[in-house]
């Protein structure tokens, strides 16, 4: 059972609640949505799931209705009382923290988990890449983002939006766009449209750090997309010679949104 958009708005009625502007929080209030959410995280029994910015359960009933363990995390301390109401009476704990800081190895407890997440837009990505980063027991995500935002984490090189967090996501996992939400199913409704990104971790990061290291791979990078529109002999004048460029067998006359991750790490290993 799963909330509709009168029991949801209800819920917040009895706690005397509303909608954190603050904290970018929109609920989802249809039943289809969430269980489309839930199959496509495809979890079941023996799964373990973290749900990060849980609210008020919509989706959290959902994935536990696949038979899966689930976790949920809440940063809002005006949302756990509701949020517990619902998800007690089915064993579902809720941890009070903020997900940037939380402390995983109390939640996950050695074991391998999944990220289910509705994540507001200035969260989304430091938020991704903070756990592509620190938490290797995190082994899939699946994070309904702005379209913008999901577009940009998958993107590759050649898309208009490829950019250096394409390139943190790809060093970790392989990303890719699953499906798209209308602003309809939010409460409050969003004036944006948004999609679910799927990131499945690899079993070891893209580029063998004993070819390259990972901060000098993305010195590059970082250095390249500092000015995304001009060419790679520019933007990289403070270290990069031709000799760089014919070493690495990249062509200083080429953009960075034009680039591979290998041909980014073939760069810095010319250094």
């Amino acid at each position: 059972m799963t909330h509709s958009r009168t029991a949801l708005t209800a819920l917040l009625q009895e706690y005397g609640l509303s909608p954190s502007r603050a904290l970018g929080q929109n609920f989802v209030v249809d039943a289809n949505t969430v269980r489309r959410i839930a199959r496509l995280a495809n979890v079941g029994p023996g799964d373990l799931v973290v749900e990060i910015g849980a609210g008020l359960g919509s989706l959290t009933l959902a994935l536990a209705e696949t038979g899966a363990t689930v976790e949920a995390i809440e940063v809002d301390r005006h949302l756990l009382a509701p949020l517990r109401s619902v998800l007690s009476p089915l064993g579902i704990p809720v941890h009070h923290m903020d997900a940037l800081e939380a402390d995983y190895d109390q939640i996950l407890k050695g074991r391998q988990a999944v990220v289910v997440a509705n994540l507001p837009y200035n969260v989304a990505t430091p938020l991704v890449v903070h756990l592509l980063e620190t938490q290797p027991l995190l082994q899939r995500f699946l994070v309904m983002v702005q379209k913008e935002v999901g577009e940009r984490m998958a993107a590759h090189a050649g898309d208009e939006a490829y950019g250096a967090v394409s390139l943190r996501v790809q060093y970790f996992g392989e990303a890719h766009v699953v499906g798209k939400v209308s602003p309809t199913v939010f409460y409050p409704k969003p004036k944006v449209d948004s999609v679910l990104v799927e990131i499945t971790r690899r079993p070891s990061v893209a580029i063998d750090p004993s070819v390259v290291s990972e901060e000098a791979l993305f010195d590059v990078v970082r250095s390249s997309f500092a000015h995304r529109r001009k060419m790679l002999r520019r933007s990289l004048d403070a270290w990069a010679t031709e000799e760089t460029f014919r070493k690495a067998d990249v062509e200083g006359t080429r953009r960075p949104e034009e680039l591979t991750l290998e041909e980014f790490a073939r760069l810095a290993a010319a250094r």
